[in-house]
């Protein structure tokens, strides 16, 4: 019994790293039942939106296949093997899939050819093994909001919508998963919550636009939402949208969202707001998140070990639990069938 939760334990974790090396802590997390990597940026090209010279002059596709095997080997069995490809901001694989377009550039273009261009950019990213997108940023940015600031496609609904929703049929039809974010929308966010404890003000009115951007890109088809690293004081002023079951409800039962629901950074400052990350973990997948990105460095074996721990003293479901691993693994699964699939035809 044991054995199967701490297997679960560990495939609702989603270790993230700088570089495309696999240290001991994530070979370690892979052999016991792990089967998420986010293949992450330092906090300075996130900060800059950018890659550095460096890591785009060192880095080829033949890195990425290879560290994909690797952890496919490890953990012998599929692996979602996820990065941010933002559109015109976070752009993790940098020159090693086609470019879409900045975000002025988007304006321009169709729907269609928004569509197209995502399509053969993510066609570029699964010959890599990448099948996991951090994105699209679905947030209708309307005030201050440096988080955010040249990531998100602006303050028009419509045109959020219309971008989004293409971005997520060409990567979807290509076989990468697509994930919305970051619910229920920080239309206003003047903290940066990686270092400090950012909130979202105002009444439920303001959110409006943005759950309505929700609603068009879960109807499309989206497979994965990410909830946000702010407090949403109308709606759970004690916690994180990531930790929040009255946030994370709104999106499940509310919306109808019945895809891969995954945490925003626990390691945020905003989202653990002085408790452990242990402790965070077991709030997040209490409240109702499936996949918890953590760092590969936030003690992976304490993490699995609590969520263990908070199943038997009956703090977390057992249930609830087994059925996010589930989830997890079937989507994982059906990026590589799907891959097999299409190698098949060709």
């Amino acid at each position: 019994m044991s054995g199967e939760l701490y297997r679960a334990a560990y495939s609702v974790l989603l270790p993230a790293f700088g570089d495309l090396h696999l240290d001991d802590n994530v070979r370690r997390y892979l052999s016991r039942g792990g089967v998420s990597l986010l293949l992450g940026e330092t906090r300075e090209e996130y900060v800059g939106r950018a890659m550095s010279e460096v890591r785009k002059s060192a880095e080829t596709q033949a890195d990425f296949v290879n560290i994909a095997r690797q952890a496919a080997s490890l953990a012998g069995a599929p692996v979602l093997i996820a990065v941010d490809q933002e559109l015109g901001g976070i752009e993790r694989l940098h020159q090693l899939v086609p470019a879409i377009a900045s975000r002025a550039q988007l304006k321009a273009l169709s729907s269609q050819d928004i569509e197209q261009r995502c399509f053969e950019m993510a066609q570029a990213a699964r010959s890599l093994g990448v099948n996991l997108f951090l994105a699209p940023i679905v947030d209708v940015v309307t005030g201050a909001n440096p988080w955010l600031l040249n990531r998100h496609l602006g303050a028009d609904p419509v045109e959020v919508s219309r971008v989004s929703c293409a971005f997520i049929r060409g990567v979807q039809r290509a076989g990468v998963i697509a994930t919305a974010k970051h619910f229920p929308g920080h239309y206003v966010t003047e903290e940066d919550p990686a270092i400090a404890q950012a909130t979202v003000p105002g009444p439920l009115e303001l959110l409006h636009d943005n759950l309505e951007v929700f609603k068009e890109v879960i109807a499309t088809g989206v497979k994965a939402v990410m909830p946000g690293p702010a407090v949403f004081a109308a709606l759970d002023p004690e916690h994180s949208a990531s930790t929040s079951s009255t946030v994370i409800g709104i999106l499940r039962d509310t919306l109808g969202f019945e895809g891969l629901i995954i945490s925003d950074d626990l390691d945020a400052v905003s989202i653990l707001r002085g408790h452990s990350i242990t402790d965070t973990a077991v709030a997040s997948l209490s409240a109702g998140a499936h996949l918890l990105l953590v760092s590969s460095e936030s003690g992976l074996d304490a993490i699995a070990d609590a969520i263990v721990a908070a199943v038997h003293e009956g703090v977390l479901d057992r249930r609830a639990l087994l059925a996010s691993a589930v989830k997890v693994r079937a989507l994982a699964n059906a990026t590589t069938d799907r891959n097999a699939s299409s190698q098949d035809k060709s």
